[in-house]
């Protein structure tokens, strides 16, 4: 008797659960949603994939991945710093912000983006937010982000001086990231948007430049490639904000930043990690973003739409290798743990570009 009670409580409970957990249909008669408020994002993803991203990992999805932090930064603990968050403050004082050095270029995206406001009945800071992650999705080998809704608007734009500059001191970088409440570890983690990233303005001259050999695809070469010592530069020399490049003859570029993140002792254990360590890579990224994506907020006013965000593209799974020229002798290792063994692609080493006006490769020789 007492087993068949028990049995019946637990089809019981069951029951319940289910109609607890039981789905809403949306408006528009195509989809179901564990929450009536995640409704209006399929409509803005399928809008965000045909008229934003189209269907790619381009131009649009890694400004829009830029912009997402950029807005989240704007936030400082010590009060130092105005500005409360992911609050999507980038597009409601757009005029404001976008004019900030750090921020060159940005005004793309927000141009990009704005328009949605009036089209879906989402919050500035949702919009972003939801936006890098349905762009991540078309990027081989990204994972699939968390998404929580319900973001208010900024009613305060956030201060010049929250995003760090590439030109900045790793210990500079560092203290901006935890007064905006991040450590050592997840900046690292973060950094792996830098597998997709390109850069228009550290060196103007350079238009659409990927940062590694794999520009379309979310793997770990970049935190190979940026321990490779440097050669010289794939446009004009004497950028701030620019240190010399393995592979500048394949109009790679590398920022100051991350050559000098790779390289202390704070942060380079983290960043060997994750050379091809691909799901570590992945899960690290997924973890920091998730974190990023509601700095500010009081998560327990949110709602998890996480489904409405695409299924990602799968994974080339192409290990990291040592570039044609390259292998461990060009390390410029900054961690005592071991190196993870890797293959060299085969072919030449390509003609290097000089660095300097006078075709020295020595950043130090340079007039």
């Amino acid at each position: 008797m007492v087993v068949k009670l028990s049995v019946a409580l637990v089809a019981f409970a069951s029951l319940v659960s289910a109609a607890n957990y039981k789905r809403v249909a949306c408006p528009d008669g195509k989809n179901t949603a564990s929450n009536a408020a995640c409704c209006v994002f399929f409509a803005l993803r399928d809008d965000l994939q045909a008229n934003v991203f189209e269907n790619e990992c381009g131009e649009d999805a890694h400004e829009v991945l830029r912009l997402s932090f950029h807005d989240a930064i704007g936030f400082s603990r010590s009060g130092s710093l105005k500005g409360t968050g992911a609050d999507g403050s980038m597009i409601i004082f757009d005029s404001i912000e976008t004019a900030f050095a750090a921020n060159a270029g940005i005004d793309d995206s927000v141009d990009a983006l704005s328009p949605l406001l009036q089209t879906h009945k989402v919050t500035a800071g949702d919009l972003i937010q939801f936006a890098a992650a349905v762009g991540i999705s078309n990027c081989p080998g990204a994972p699939r982000l968390q998404f929580l809704a319900g973001r208010p608007n900024a009613t305060v734009p956030a201060s010049d001086g929250t995003v760090p500059d590439p030109q900045d001191s790793v210990t500079k970088i560092l203290a901006r990231m935890a007064d905006a409440g991040f450590s050592s570890n997840d900046l690292v983690h973060l950094l792996a948007s830098h597998t997709i990233a390109r850069s228009d303005h550290v060196d103007p001259t350079i238009q659409h430049v990927p940062f590694d050999t794999t520009p379309f695809t979310f793997d770990t070469q970049f935190f190979l490639e940026v321990l490779l010592r440097g050669t010289g530069v794939p446009g004009t020399f004497g950028n701030v904000g620019e240190a010399l490049s393995p592979l500048p003859f394949q109009g790679e570029m590398r920022l100051q930043s991350d050559f000098a993140i790779a390289r202390d002792s704070r942060t380079a254990c983290e960043w060997q990690s994750m050379i091809n360590n691909q799901q570590l890579m992945e899960s690290n990224f997924r973890n920091a973003m998730a974190k990023m994506a509601v700095t500010g907020q009081n998560v327990n006013r949110l709602i998890d739409c996480s489904e409405a965000v695409p299924v990602p593209v799968p994974a080339v799974r192409k290990p990291a290798t040592f570039p044609a020229g390259f292998g461990p002798e060009d390390v410029q290792q900054a961690c005592p743990n071991t190196f993870p063994s890797l293959r060299t692609d085969p072919g030449f080493f390509a003609p290097q570009i000089p660095a300097c006006p006078d075709g020295s490769l020595n950043i130090a020789d340079c007039p």
